[in-house]
């Protein structure tokens, strides 16, 4: 299987902006409760699709049946991942979040295996070391050593929740249930699909936002110049954006192998902080990145 570079671009796009939502995720440690981050995040960006899929709240009589596929993918994907992820970013260090996020492939594949039967070949294995390792040359700056010094966390436990969460939800999408595909399969625009998984997601999203608040958390400060700005790069990039281009990827190459363009997530939030701390790419930035692609090229060649 060759990666059209159509795919390649789809794949891609996402962990460029969710790299960003890292960042910009951690700027917000303080001003934005995490799961109030989250639900916001999801509002938002459930109104700005209504002007796009309003119409299939118009016929709630095609949700008959499909009601807990989107439950379940709208927990997952929007309720549970990404509240995680920000959750996480506040105990625990971004190098650990990053080491952490490199098992995706291995996640993706463990997931296909026992619940769908897609048992992974030789070079898909061997794509996903490669991959991981370029993922550790990055955190590790090129030192062996400096992975001896890393220390885990509770935030750590979050992440690999979240990744679990991500796996079973890209399998989800590229193996919907009977009544998700076929002659059974709803006539949705993917504004209107992607805005159902957000409202159900949502459900999930609210209640831990309610719960964070009646524990007592701090008030959203809306006087900080990030709040407003990293509240809408949150919605419109990683939101949005990431989600149809994913969801377009991962329907044309499989979960699978959508798993190893992840990985260039970490390479590419090293490269974002190199940037706004004014330090230039280093070598190590390099071999990453040749570790990573040959990862994915090597899983793509599968026979």
């Amino acid at each position: 299987m060759r990666i059209a570079p159509r795919t390649a671009v789809l794949l891609t796009v996402p962990p460029l902006l969710w790299a960003g939502n890292a960042v910009v995720g951690r700027l917000l440690v303080g001003s934005v409760p995490p799961l109030t981050l989250n639900f916001l995040r999801w509002l938002l960006a459930a109104l700005l699709l209504l002007p796009l899929g309003w119409r299939v709240l118009r016929a709630p009589g095609t949700l008959r049946g499909r009601w807990p596929y989107l439950l379940l993918t709208g927990t997952l994907g929007v309720g549970l991942y990404n509240a995680l992820q920000y959750l996480a970013l506040v105990s625990s260090t971004p190098i650990n979040v990053t080491l952490i996020a490199s098992s995706m492939p291995v996640w993706m594949l463990a997931v296909g295996a026992l619940f769908y039967r897609e048992h992974p070949g030789p070079r898909q294995l061997l794509g996903a070391l490669l991959s991981l390792a370029g993922v550790l040359f990055v955190i590790a700056r090129g030192d062996a050593h400096a992975l001896l010094q890393v220390r885990f966390v509770r935030g750590d436990l979050y992440v690999i929740v979240a990744i679990i969460s991500w796996a079973f939800y890209s399998w989800l999408l590229a193996r919907p249930p009977a009544s998700m595909r076929g002659a059974q399969r709803p006539h949705w625009h993917w504004a209107e699909a992607l805005l159902l998984q957000i409202l159900f997601g949502l459900l999930g999203a609210g209640a831990a936002a309610g719960l964070e608040q009646a524990a007592g958390t701090h008030a959203i400060r809306w006087s900080s110049s990030w709040t407003l700005a990293g509240l809408a790069y949150v919605v419109v990039g990683p939101a949005l954006v990431a989600f149809r281009c994913w969801g377009l990827g991962v329907a044309t190459a499989g979960p699978a192998l959508a798993a190893f363009f992840s990985n260039l997530t970490p390479l590419f939030a090293a490269l974002m902080s190199a940037a706004v701390l004014g330090e230039p790419p280093r070598w190590y930035h390099g071999v990453a990145f040749a570790l990573i692609v040959a990862g994915i090229v090597v899983s793509g060649r599968r026979g």
